[in-house]
């Protein structure tokens, strides 16, 4: 019986003592296991948005161009509205955008659901190539603008002028965009439409793209241009907030008055103290310059001022005269109409439309006859001097030496096409 209990125990016990080892075992198996394991992140699904910023992977897409006198109910007449009319939305929409300026040649966009009623989710206007207008359908009405993810991309540019700046560049293929820009930033020193043969430029810039499609231009990042043998820098700089163009000497490329009232157009009569009037048929002064340009070509102030007068004669037709400051004056003749809002006294600022071209009054075609008055004596506009204005900042002038060092340097690295000896690199 002692020998029983005895042998019952000893199995108990080596029972027990096996169990553990197996539990120890375990656990240690568990616990390399546990070292050895990768804990996986939880998978986030994306939602793949399209390029106005929403998904469309269950959508039909119908991607069409406004035709012309084509309008909004037009467009969505075939397609199910679930909780509104096109008129409706033409109300919804008025404060963000007017319905009626739905122009010709622009893209829309319509994604519809695959069903029966062919119902409209999303209607996307493209306003350009950047900006655009969204629809929401979904749920509530949601109409709201965006703008496409530019990318920017550095380019430069350098030709040597045959004829004009507007055929020099389009022969290297820039955008008439960049013509306008380097003709605007130059506008102070340089008069486009006396130009000559063998003036060249060197530009740099940034060119926007939406996907693989360039469609704007970005910041001027340095030019150069030598006129009459004169060169002519324009040194990018951050002023009072503002990105401006100043002169090697720290000087501002933007002075008080614009070189012309009109952009791109050809001088037809220059400035004279006798010229034989092509009406009158008499020899008279000739105080000013006509600007030849076709019938509503925006005529725009050279300068910030107050409108004096707005008017009609019959020798000057229309007119609107603007002083600038206690020494300054300039006039404009024969215009067609008058901008919206230019009154006697109304202030106007460099660069605004103050009229458009016309032939009213004695002329023969039409053009701008623009008079510049000094101390209310006229003068020849090509021949004035006007200082420069708003120079770099004492305070300034060492982070401006650093940038001009860095730009004349980037643009001695463009070369001007051909190597043309007589017109060398700056």
């Amino acid at each position: 019986m002692i020998f029983f209990n005895n042998s019952n125990l000893l199995f108990k016990s080596v029972y027990t003592i096996t169990i553990l080892f197996i539990i120890i075992f375990l656990i240690i198996e568990f616990v390399k296991d546990d070292e050895n394991m990768q804990v996986k992140a939880p998978v986030k699904i994306e939602v793949k948005k399209n390029i106005f910023g929403f998904n469309d992977d269950s959508l039909n897409l119908s991607t069409e161009t406004v035709q012309k006198n084509e309008t909004l109910s037009d467009i969505l007449e075939p397609y199910f509205l679930q909780s509104t009319n096109a008129s409706q939305l033409a109300i919804l929409s008025k404060d963000i955008f007017d319905v009626r300026k739905i122009r010709s040649g622009n893209t829309y966009h319509l994604y519809s659901l695959n069903d029966s009623l062919n119902t409209l989710e999303y209607f996307v206007y493209e306003s350009d190539a950047v900006n655009y207008l969204v629809y929401d359908f979904r749920d509530s009405i949601n109409i709201y603008r965006g703008k496409k993810e530019i990318t920017l991309r550095k380019d430069s540019k350098s030709a040597v002028i045959k004829t004009s700046l507007y055929d020099a560049l389009l022969e290297n293929n820039a955008s008439i965009d960049l013509v306008i820009r380097l003709s605007k930033i130059f506008a102070w020193q340089i008069d486009f439409y006396r130009l000559q043969k063998g003036d060249n430029f060197k530009v740099f810039y940034e060119e926007e793209y939406v996907d693989t499609n360039m469609v704007g231009i970005g910041k001027i990042l340095g030019a150069y241009f030598s006129h009459y043998g004169k060169s002519y820098y324009a040194i990018p700089f951050i002023q009072d907030s503002v990105y401006q163009f100043f002169d090697e000497k720290g000087n501002s490329l933007r002075k008080e008055f614009l070189k012309a009232p009109i952009e791109f157009a050809r001088i037809s009569s220059r400035y004279s103290s006798r010229r034989l009037h092509p009406i009158l048929k008499v020899y008279r002064p000739h105080y000013g310059i006509d600007y030849a340009a076709p019938t509503g070509t925006p005529i725009k102030s050279v300068g910030d001022g107050t409108v004096e007068a707005v008017s009609y004669t019959g020798s000057n037709g229309n007119f609107v005269k603007i002083r600038h400051n206690s020494v300054y004056t300039t006039q404009y003749l024969h215009m067609s109409r008058f901008a919206k809002g230019i009154t006697r006294g109304s202030k106007v600022k460099q660069g605004q439309v103050i009229g458009y071209v016309g032939s009213t009054g004695l002329a023969t075609a039409p053009h701008c006859h623009y008079i510049f008055y000094v101390n209310e004596s006229p003068v020849d506009p090509l021949k004035v001097e006007i200082p420069p204005s708003h120079p770099v900042k004492d305070e300034l002038r060492n982070d401006f030496e650093v940038q001009k060092k860095s730009i004349i340097e980037e643009l001695e690295k463009i070369k001007l096409p051909g190597n043309d000896p007589e017109n060398p690199p700056a």
